[in-house]
């Protein structure tokens, strides 16, 4: 007898039959069930809800900056300009330190006019070498006049002399606007023996605050007292800021040119003659000391329009001031500490307020200022203040100014030699007579 066919299906039916019997019990049963279970799947979705997964992970995202390269750096487009005299080896050894403390501290980039002889070009080349790549994009120009023409301006000019130890190339302070050319509209003249501790930037900006009819800042010293000298120690032409397309258009210094070819009087013949009287009979100021400064001090005291004060955290004197008694020390002074062991300060526009010293001035120690036997000398004042800063300034390398990127065609030096110079007042001359020859 064949056996019957296996039906695997049956327990199924058994289970359903089970569950949907007839009896009511097992309905109950049975809808029990399925909502116990809906329940317990609605739960655990809200309770236990997951984001869906992405590639981005925000507890350990780091900055997308950290990861791509550095943006370039941006240059401020206006340069701090800077006209300088430098004759002799000596004097550039001095403006070399002022050079390198301007490229230290300088946030923007920097135009240098240096009025020099072969000596200090020569030497402030060789330190300009060591410097491929600065922070910042440097422009140096090499203005190179020959004694006899600095000399035939002088005699153009008919009245000034000097028996000052910056001698003839010292006089040429008063000729800058002549020699730099006319596209040079503003810019700061320093002295040699002076360094910046600071951002030379922040004496650049002084000319935005000025009064538009200001064409020269200096520091002025009111309370000085010096009959002798006509009282030029009242300013020191040692800092300057000079408008100098303001000193073209006045025609600050007069010449036998500008005598012949216009009637437009220069400014400076009625200012000395105000302060020194008739010159000799050779048509010279003989009795004129400070060399340059006594020309600027009888410019401005003449013409005070012309004329604003500068900030004496600009011209931290070591001559007659004794920088005014501030130097480094404390680092937790406070203002009103410091401007109460202030000095020479009383009567004059630093009054009540305190120096902040930017810009260091070592005149009056004869000689390269940083070979001074006083700063070996410990119980010297000058060199408790300000001795320490020297010795950093002096051995900070050259080669450490190389800070800006290699292949940032930003970030260099251009140097330009100009061997012949012509000063203004030739230019009119030369121009006259061009015109002269065209109307023929």
């Amino acid at each position: 007898m064949a056996e019957p066919d296996h039906d695997h299906s049956q327990p199924q039916h058994d289970i359903l039959a089970v569950l949907l019997g007839p009896t009511r019990r097992y309905r109950l049963l049975f809808f029990s069930l399925i909502a116990s279970t809906l329940f317990f799947l609605l739960f655990a979705t809200e309770t236990f809800r997951f984001e869906p997964i992405s590639n981005s992970h925000p507890s350990i995202t780091v900055k997308n900056e950290t990861l791509e390269p550095r943006p370039p750096l941006k240059f401020e487009t206006d340069p701090v300009v800077f006209s300088l005299i430098m004759w002799s080896e000596d004097s550039a050894i001095e403006g070399a330190l002022l050079l390198k403390t301007i490229l230290m501290y300088n946030t923007r980039p920097s135009d240098f006019h240096i009025i020099c002889d072969d000596n200090a070009e020569r030497l402030l080349r060789s330190r300009l070498d060591l410097v491929q790549n600065p922070l910042h994009h440097v422009r140096v120009w090499f203005y190179k006049p020959t004694w006899q023409s600095m000399l035939d301006r002088v005699e153009r000019e008919g009245s000034i002399m000097t028996e000052h130890s910056a001698g003839l190339p010292g006089l040429m302070k008063l000729f800058i606007h002549e020699i730099l050319p006319p596209t040079v509209k503003k810019s700061i003249y320093i002295d040699t023996d002076a360094l910046f501790i600071a951002n030379p930037a922040l004496l650049w900006d002084t000319f935005d605050s000025l009064r538009s009819s200001t064409a020269i800042v200096m520091a002025s010293h009111p309370e000085q007292s010096a009959p002798e000298w006509y009282h030029a120690s009242k300013i020191c032409s040692c800092v300057m800021l000079l408008n100098l397309e303001k000193l073209r258009h006045m025609r600050l210094m007069d010449s036998s040119i500008y005598r012949e070819y216009d009637d437009f009087p220069a400014l400076s013949p009625e200012a000395f003659k105000a302060k020194f009287g008739l010159p000799n009979a050779q048509g010279r100021y003989d009795n004129v000391r400070l060399g340059d400064q006594g020309f600027w001090w009888a410019i401005v005291d003449y013409r005070p329009d012309l004329f604003e004060p500068l900030s004496y955290d600009f011209e931290v004197t070591s001559c007659l001031v004794e920088t005014y008694l501030t130097g480094l020390g404390n680092e937790l002074t406070t203002i009103e500490e410091e401007l109460s062991h202030k000095i020479h300060t009383k009567d004059t526009p630093q009054e009540g307020i305190v120096v902040l010293p930017k810009l260091l001035h070592f005149n009056c120690l004869n000689g390269i200022y940083m070979e001074w036997p006083g700063w070996s000398d410990l119980s010297n004042g000058l060199n408790i203040r300000w001795g320490t800063a020297l010795r950093y300034h002096s051995g900070y390398k050259w080669i450490w100014l190389n800070q800006g990127r290699l292949g940032n065609s930003k970030q260099r030096i251009d140097i330009i030699t100009l061997p012949s110079i012509i000063f203004e007042d030739e230019l009119m001359m030369r121009g006259n007579s061009s015109n002269a020859l065209n109307d023929r």
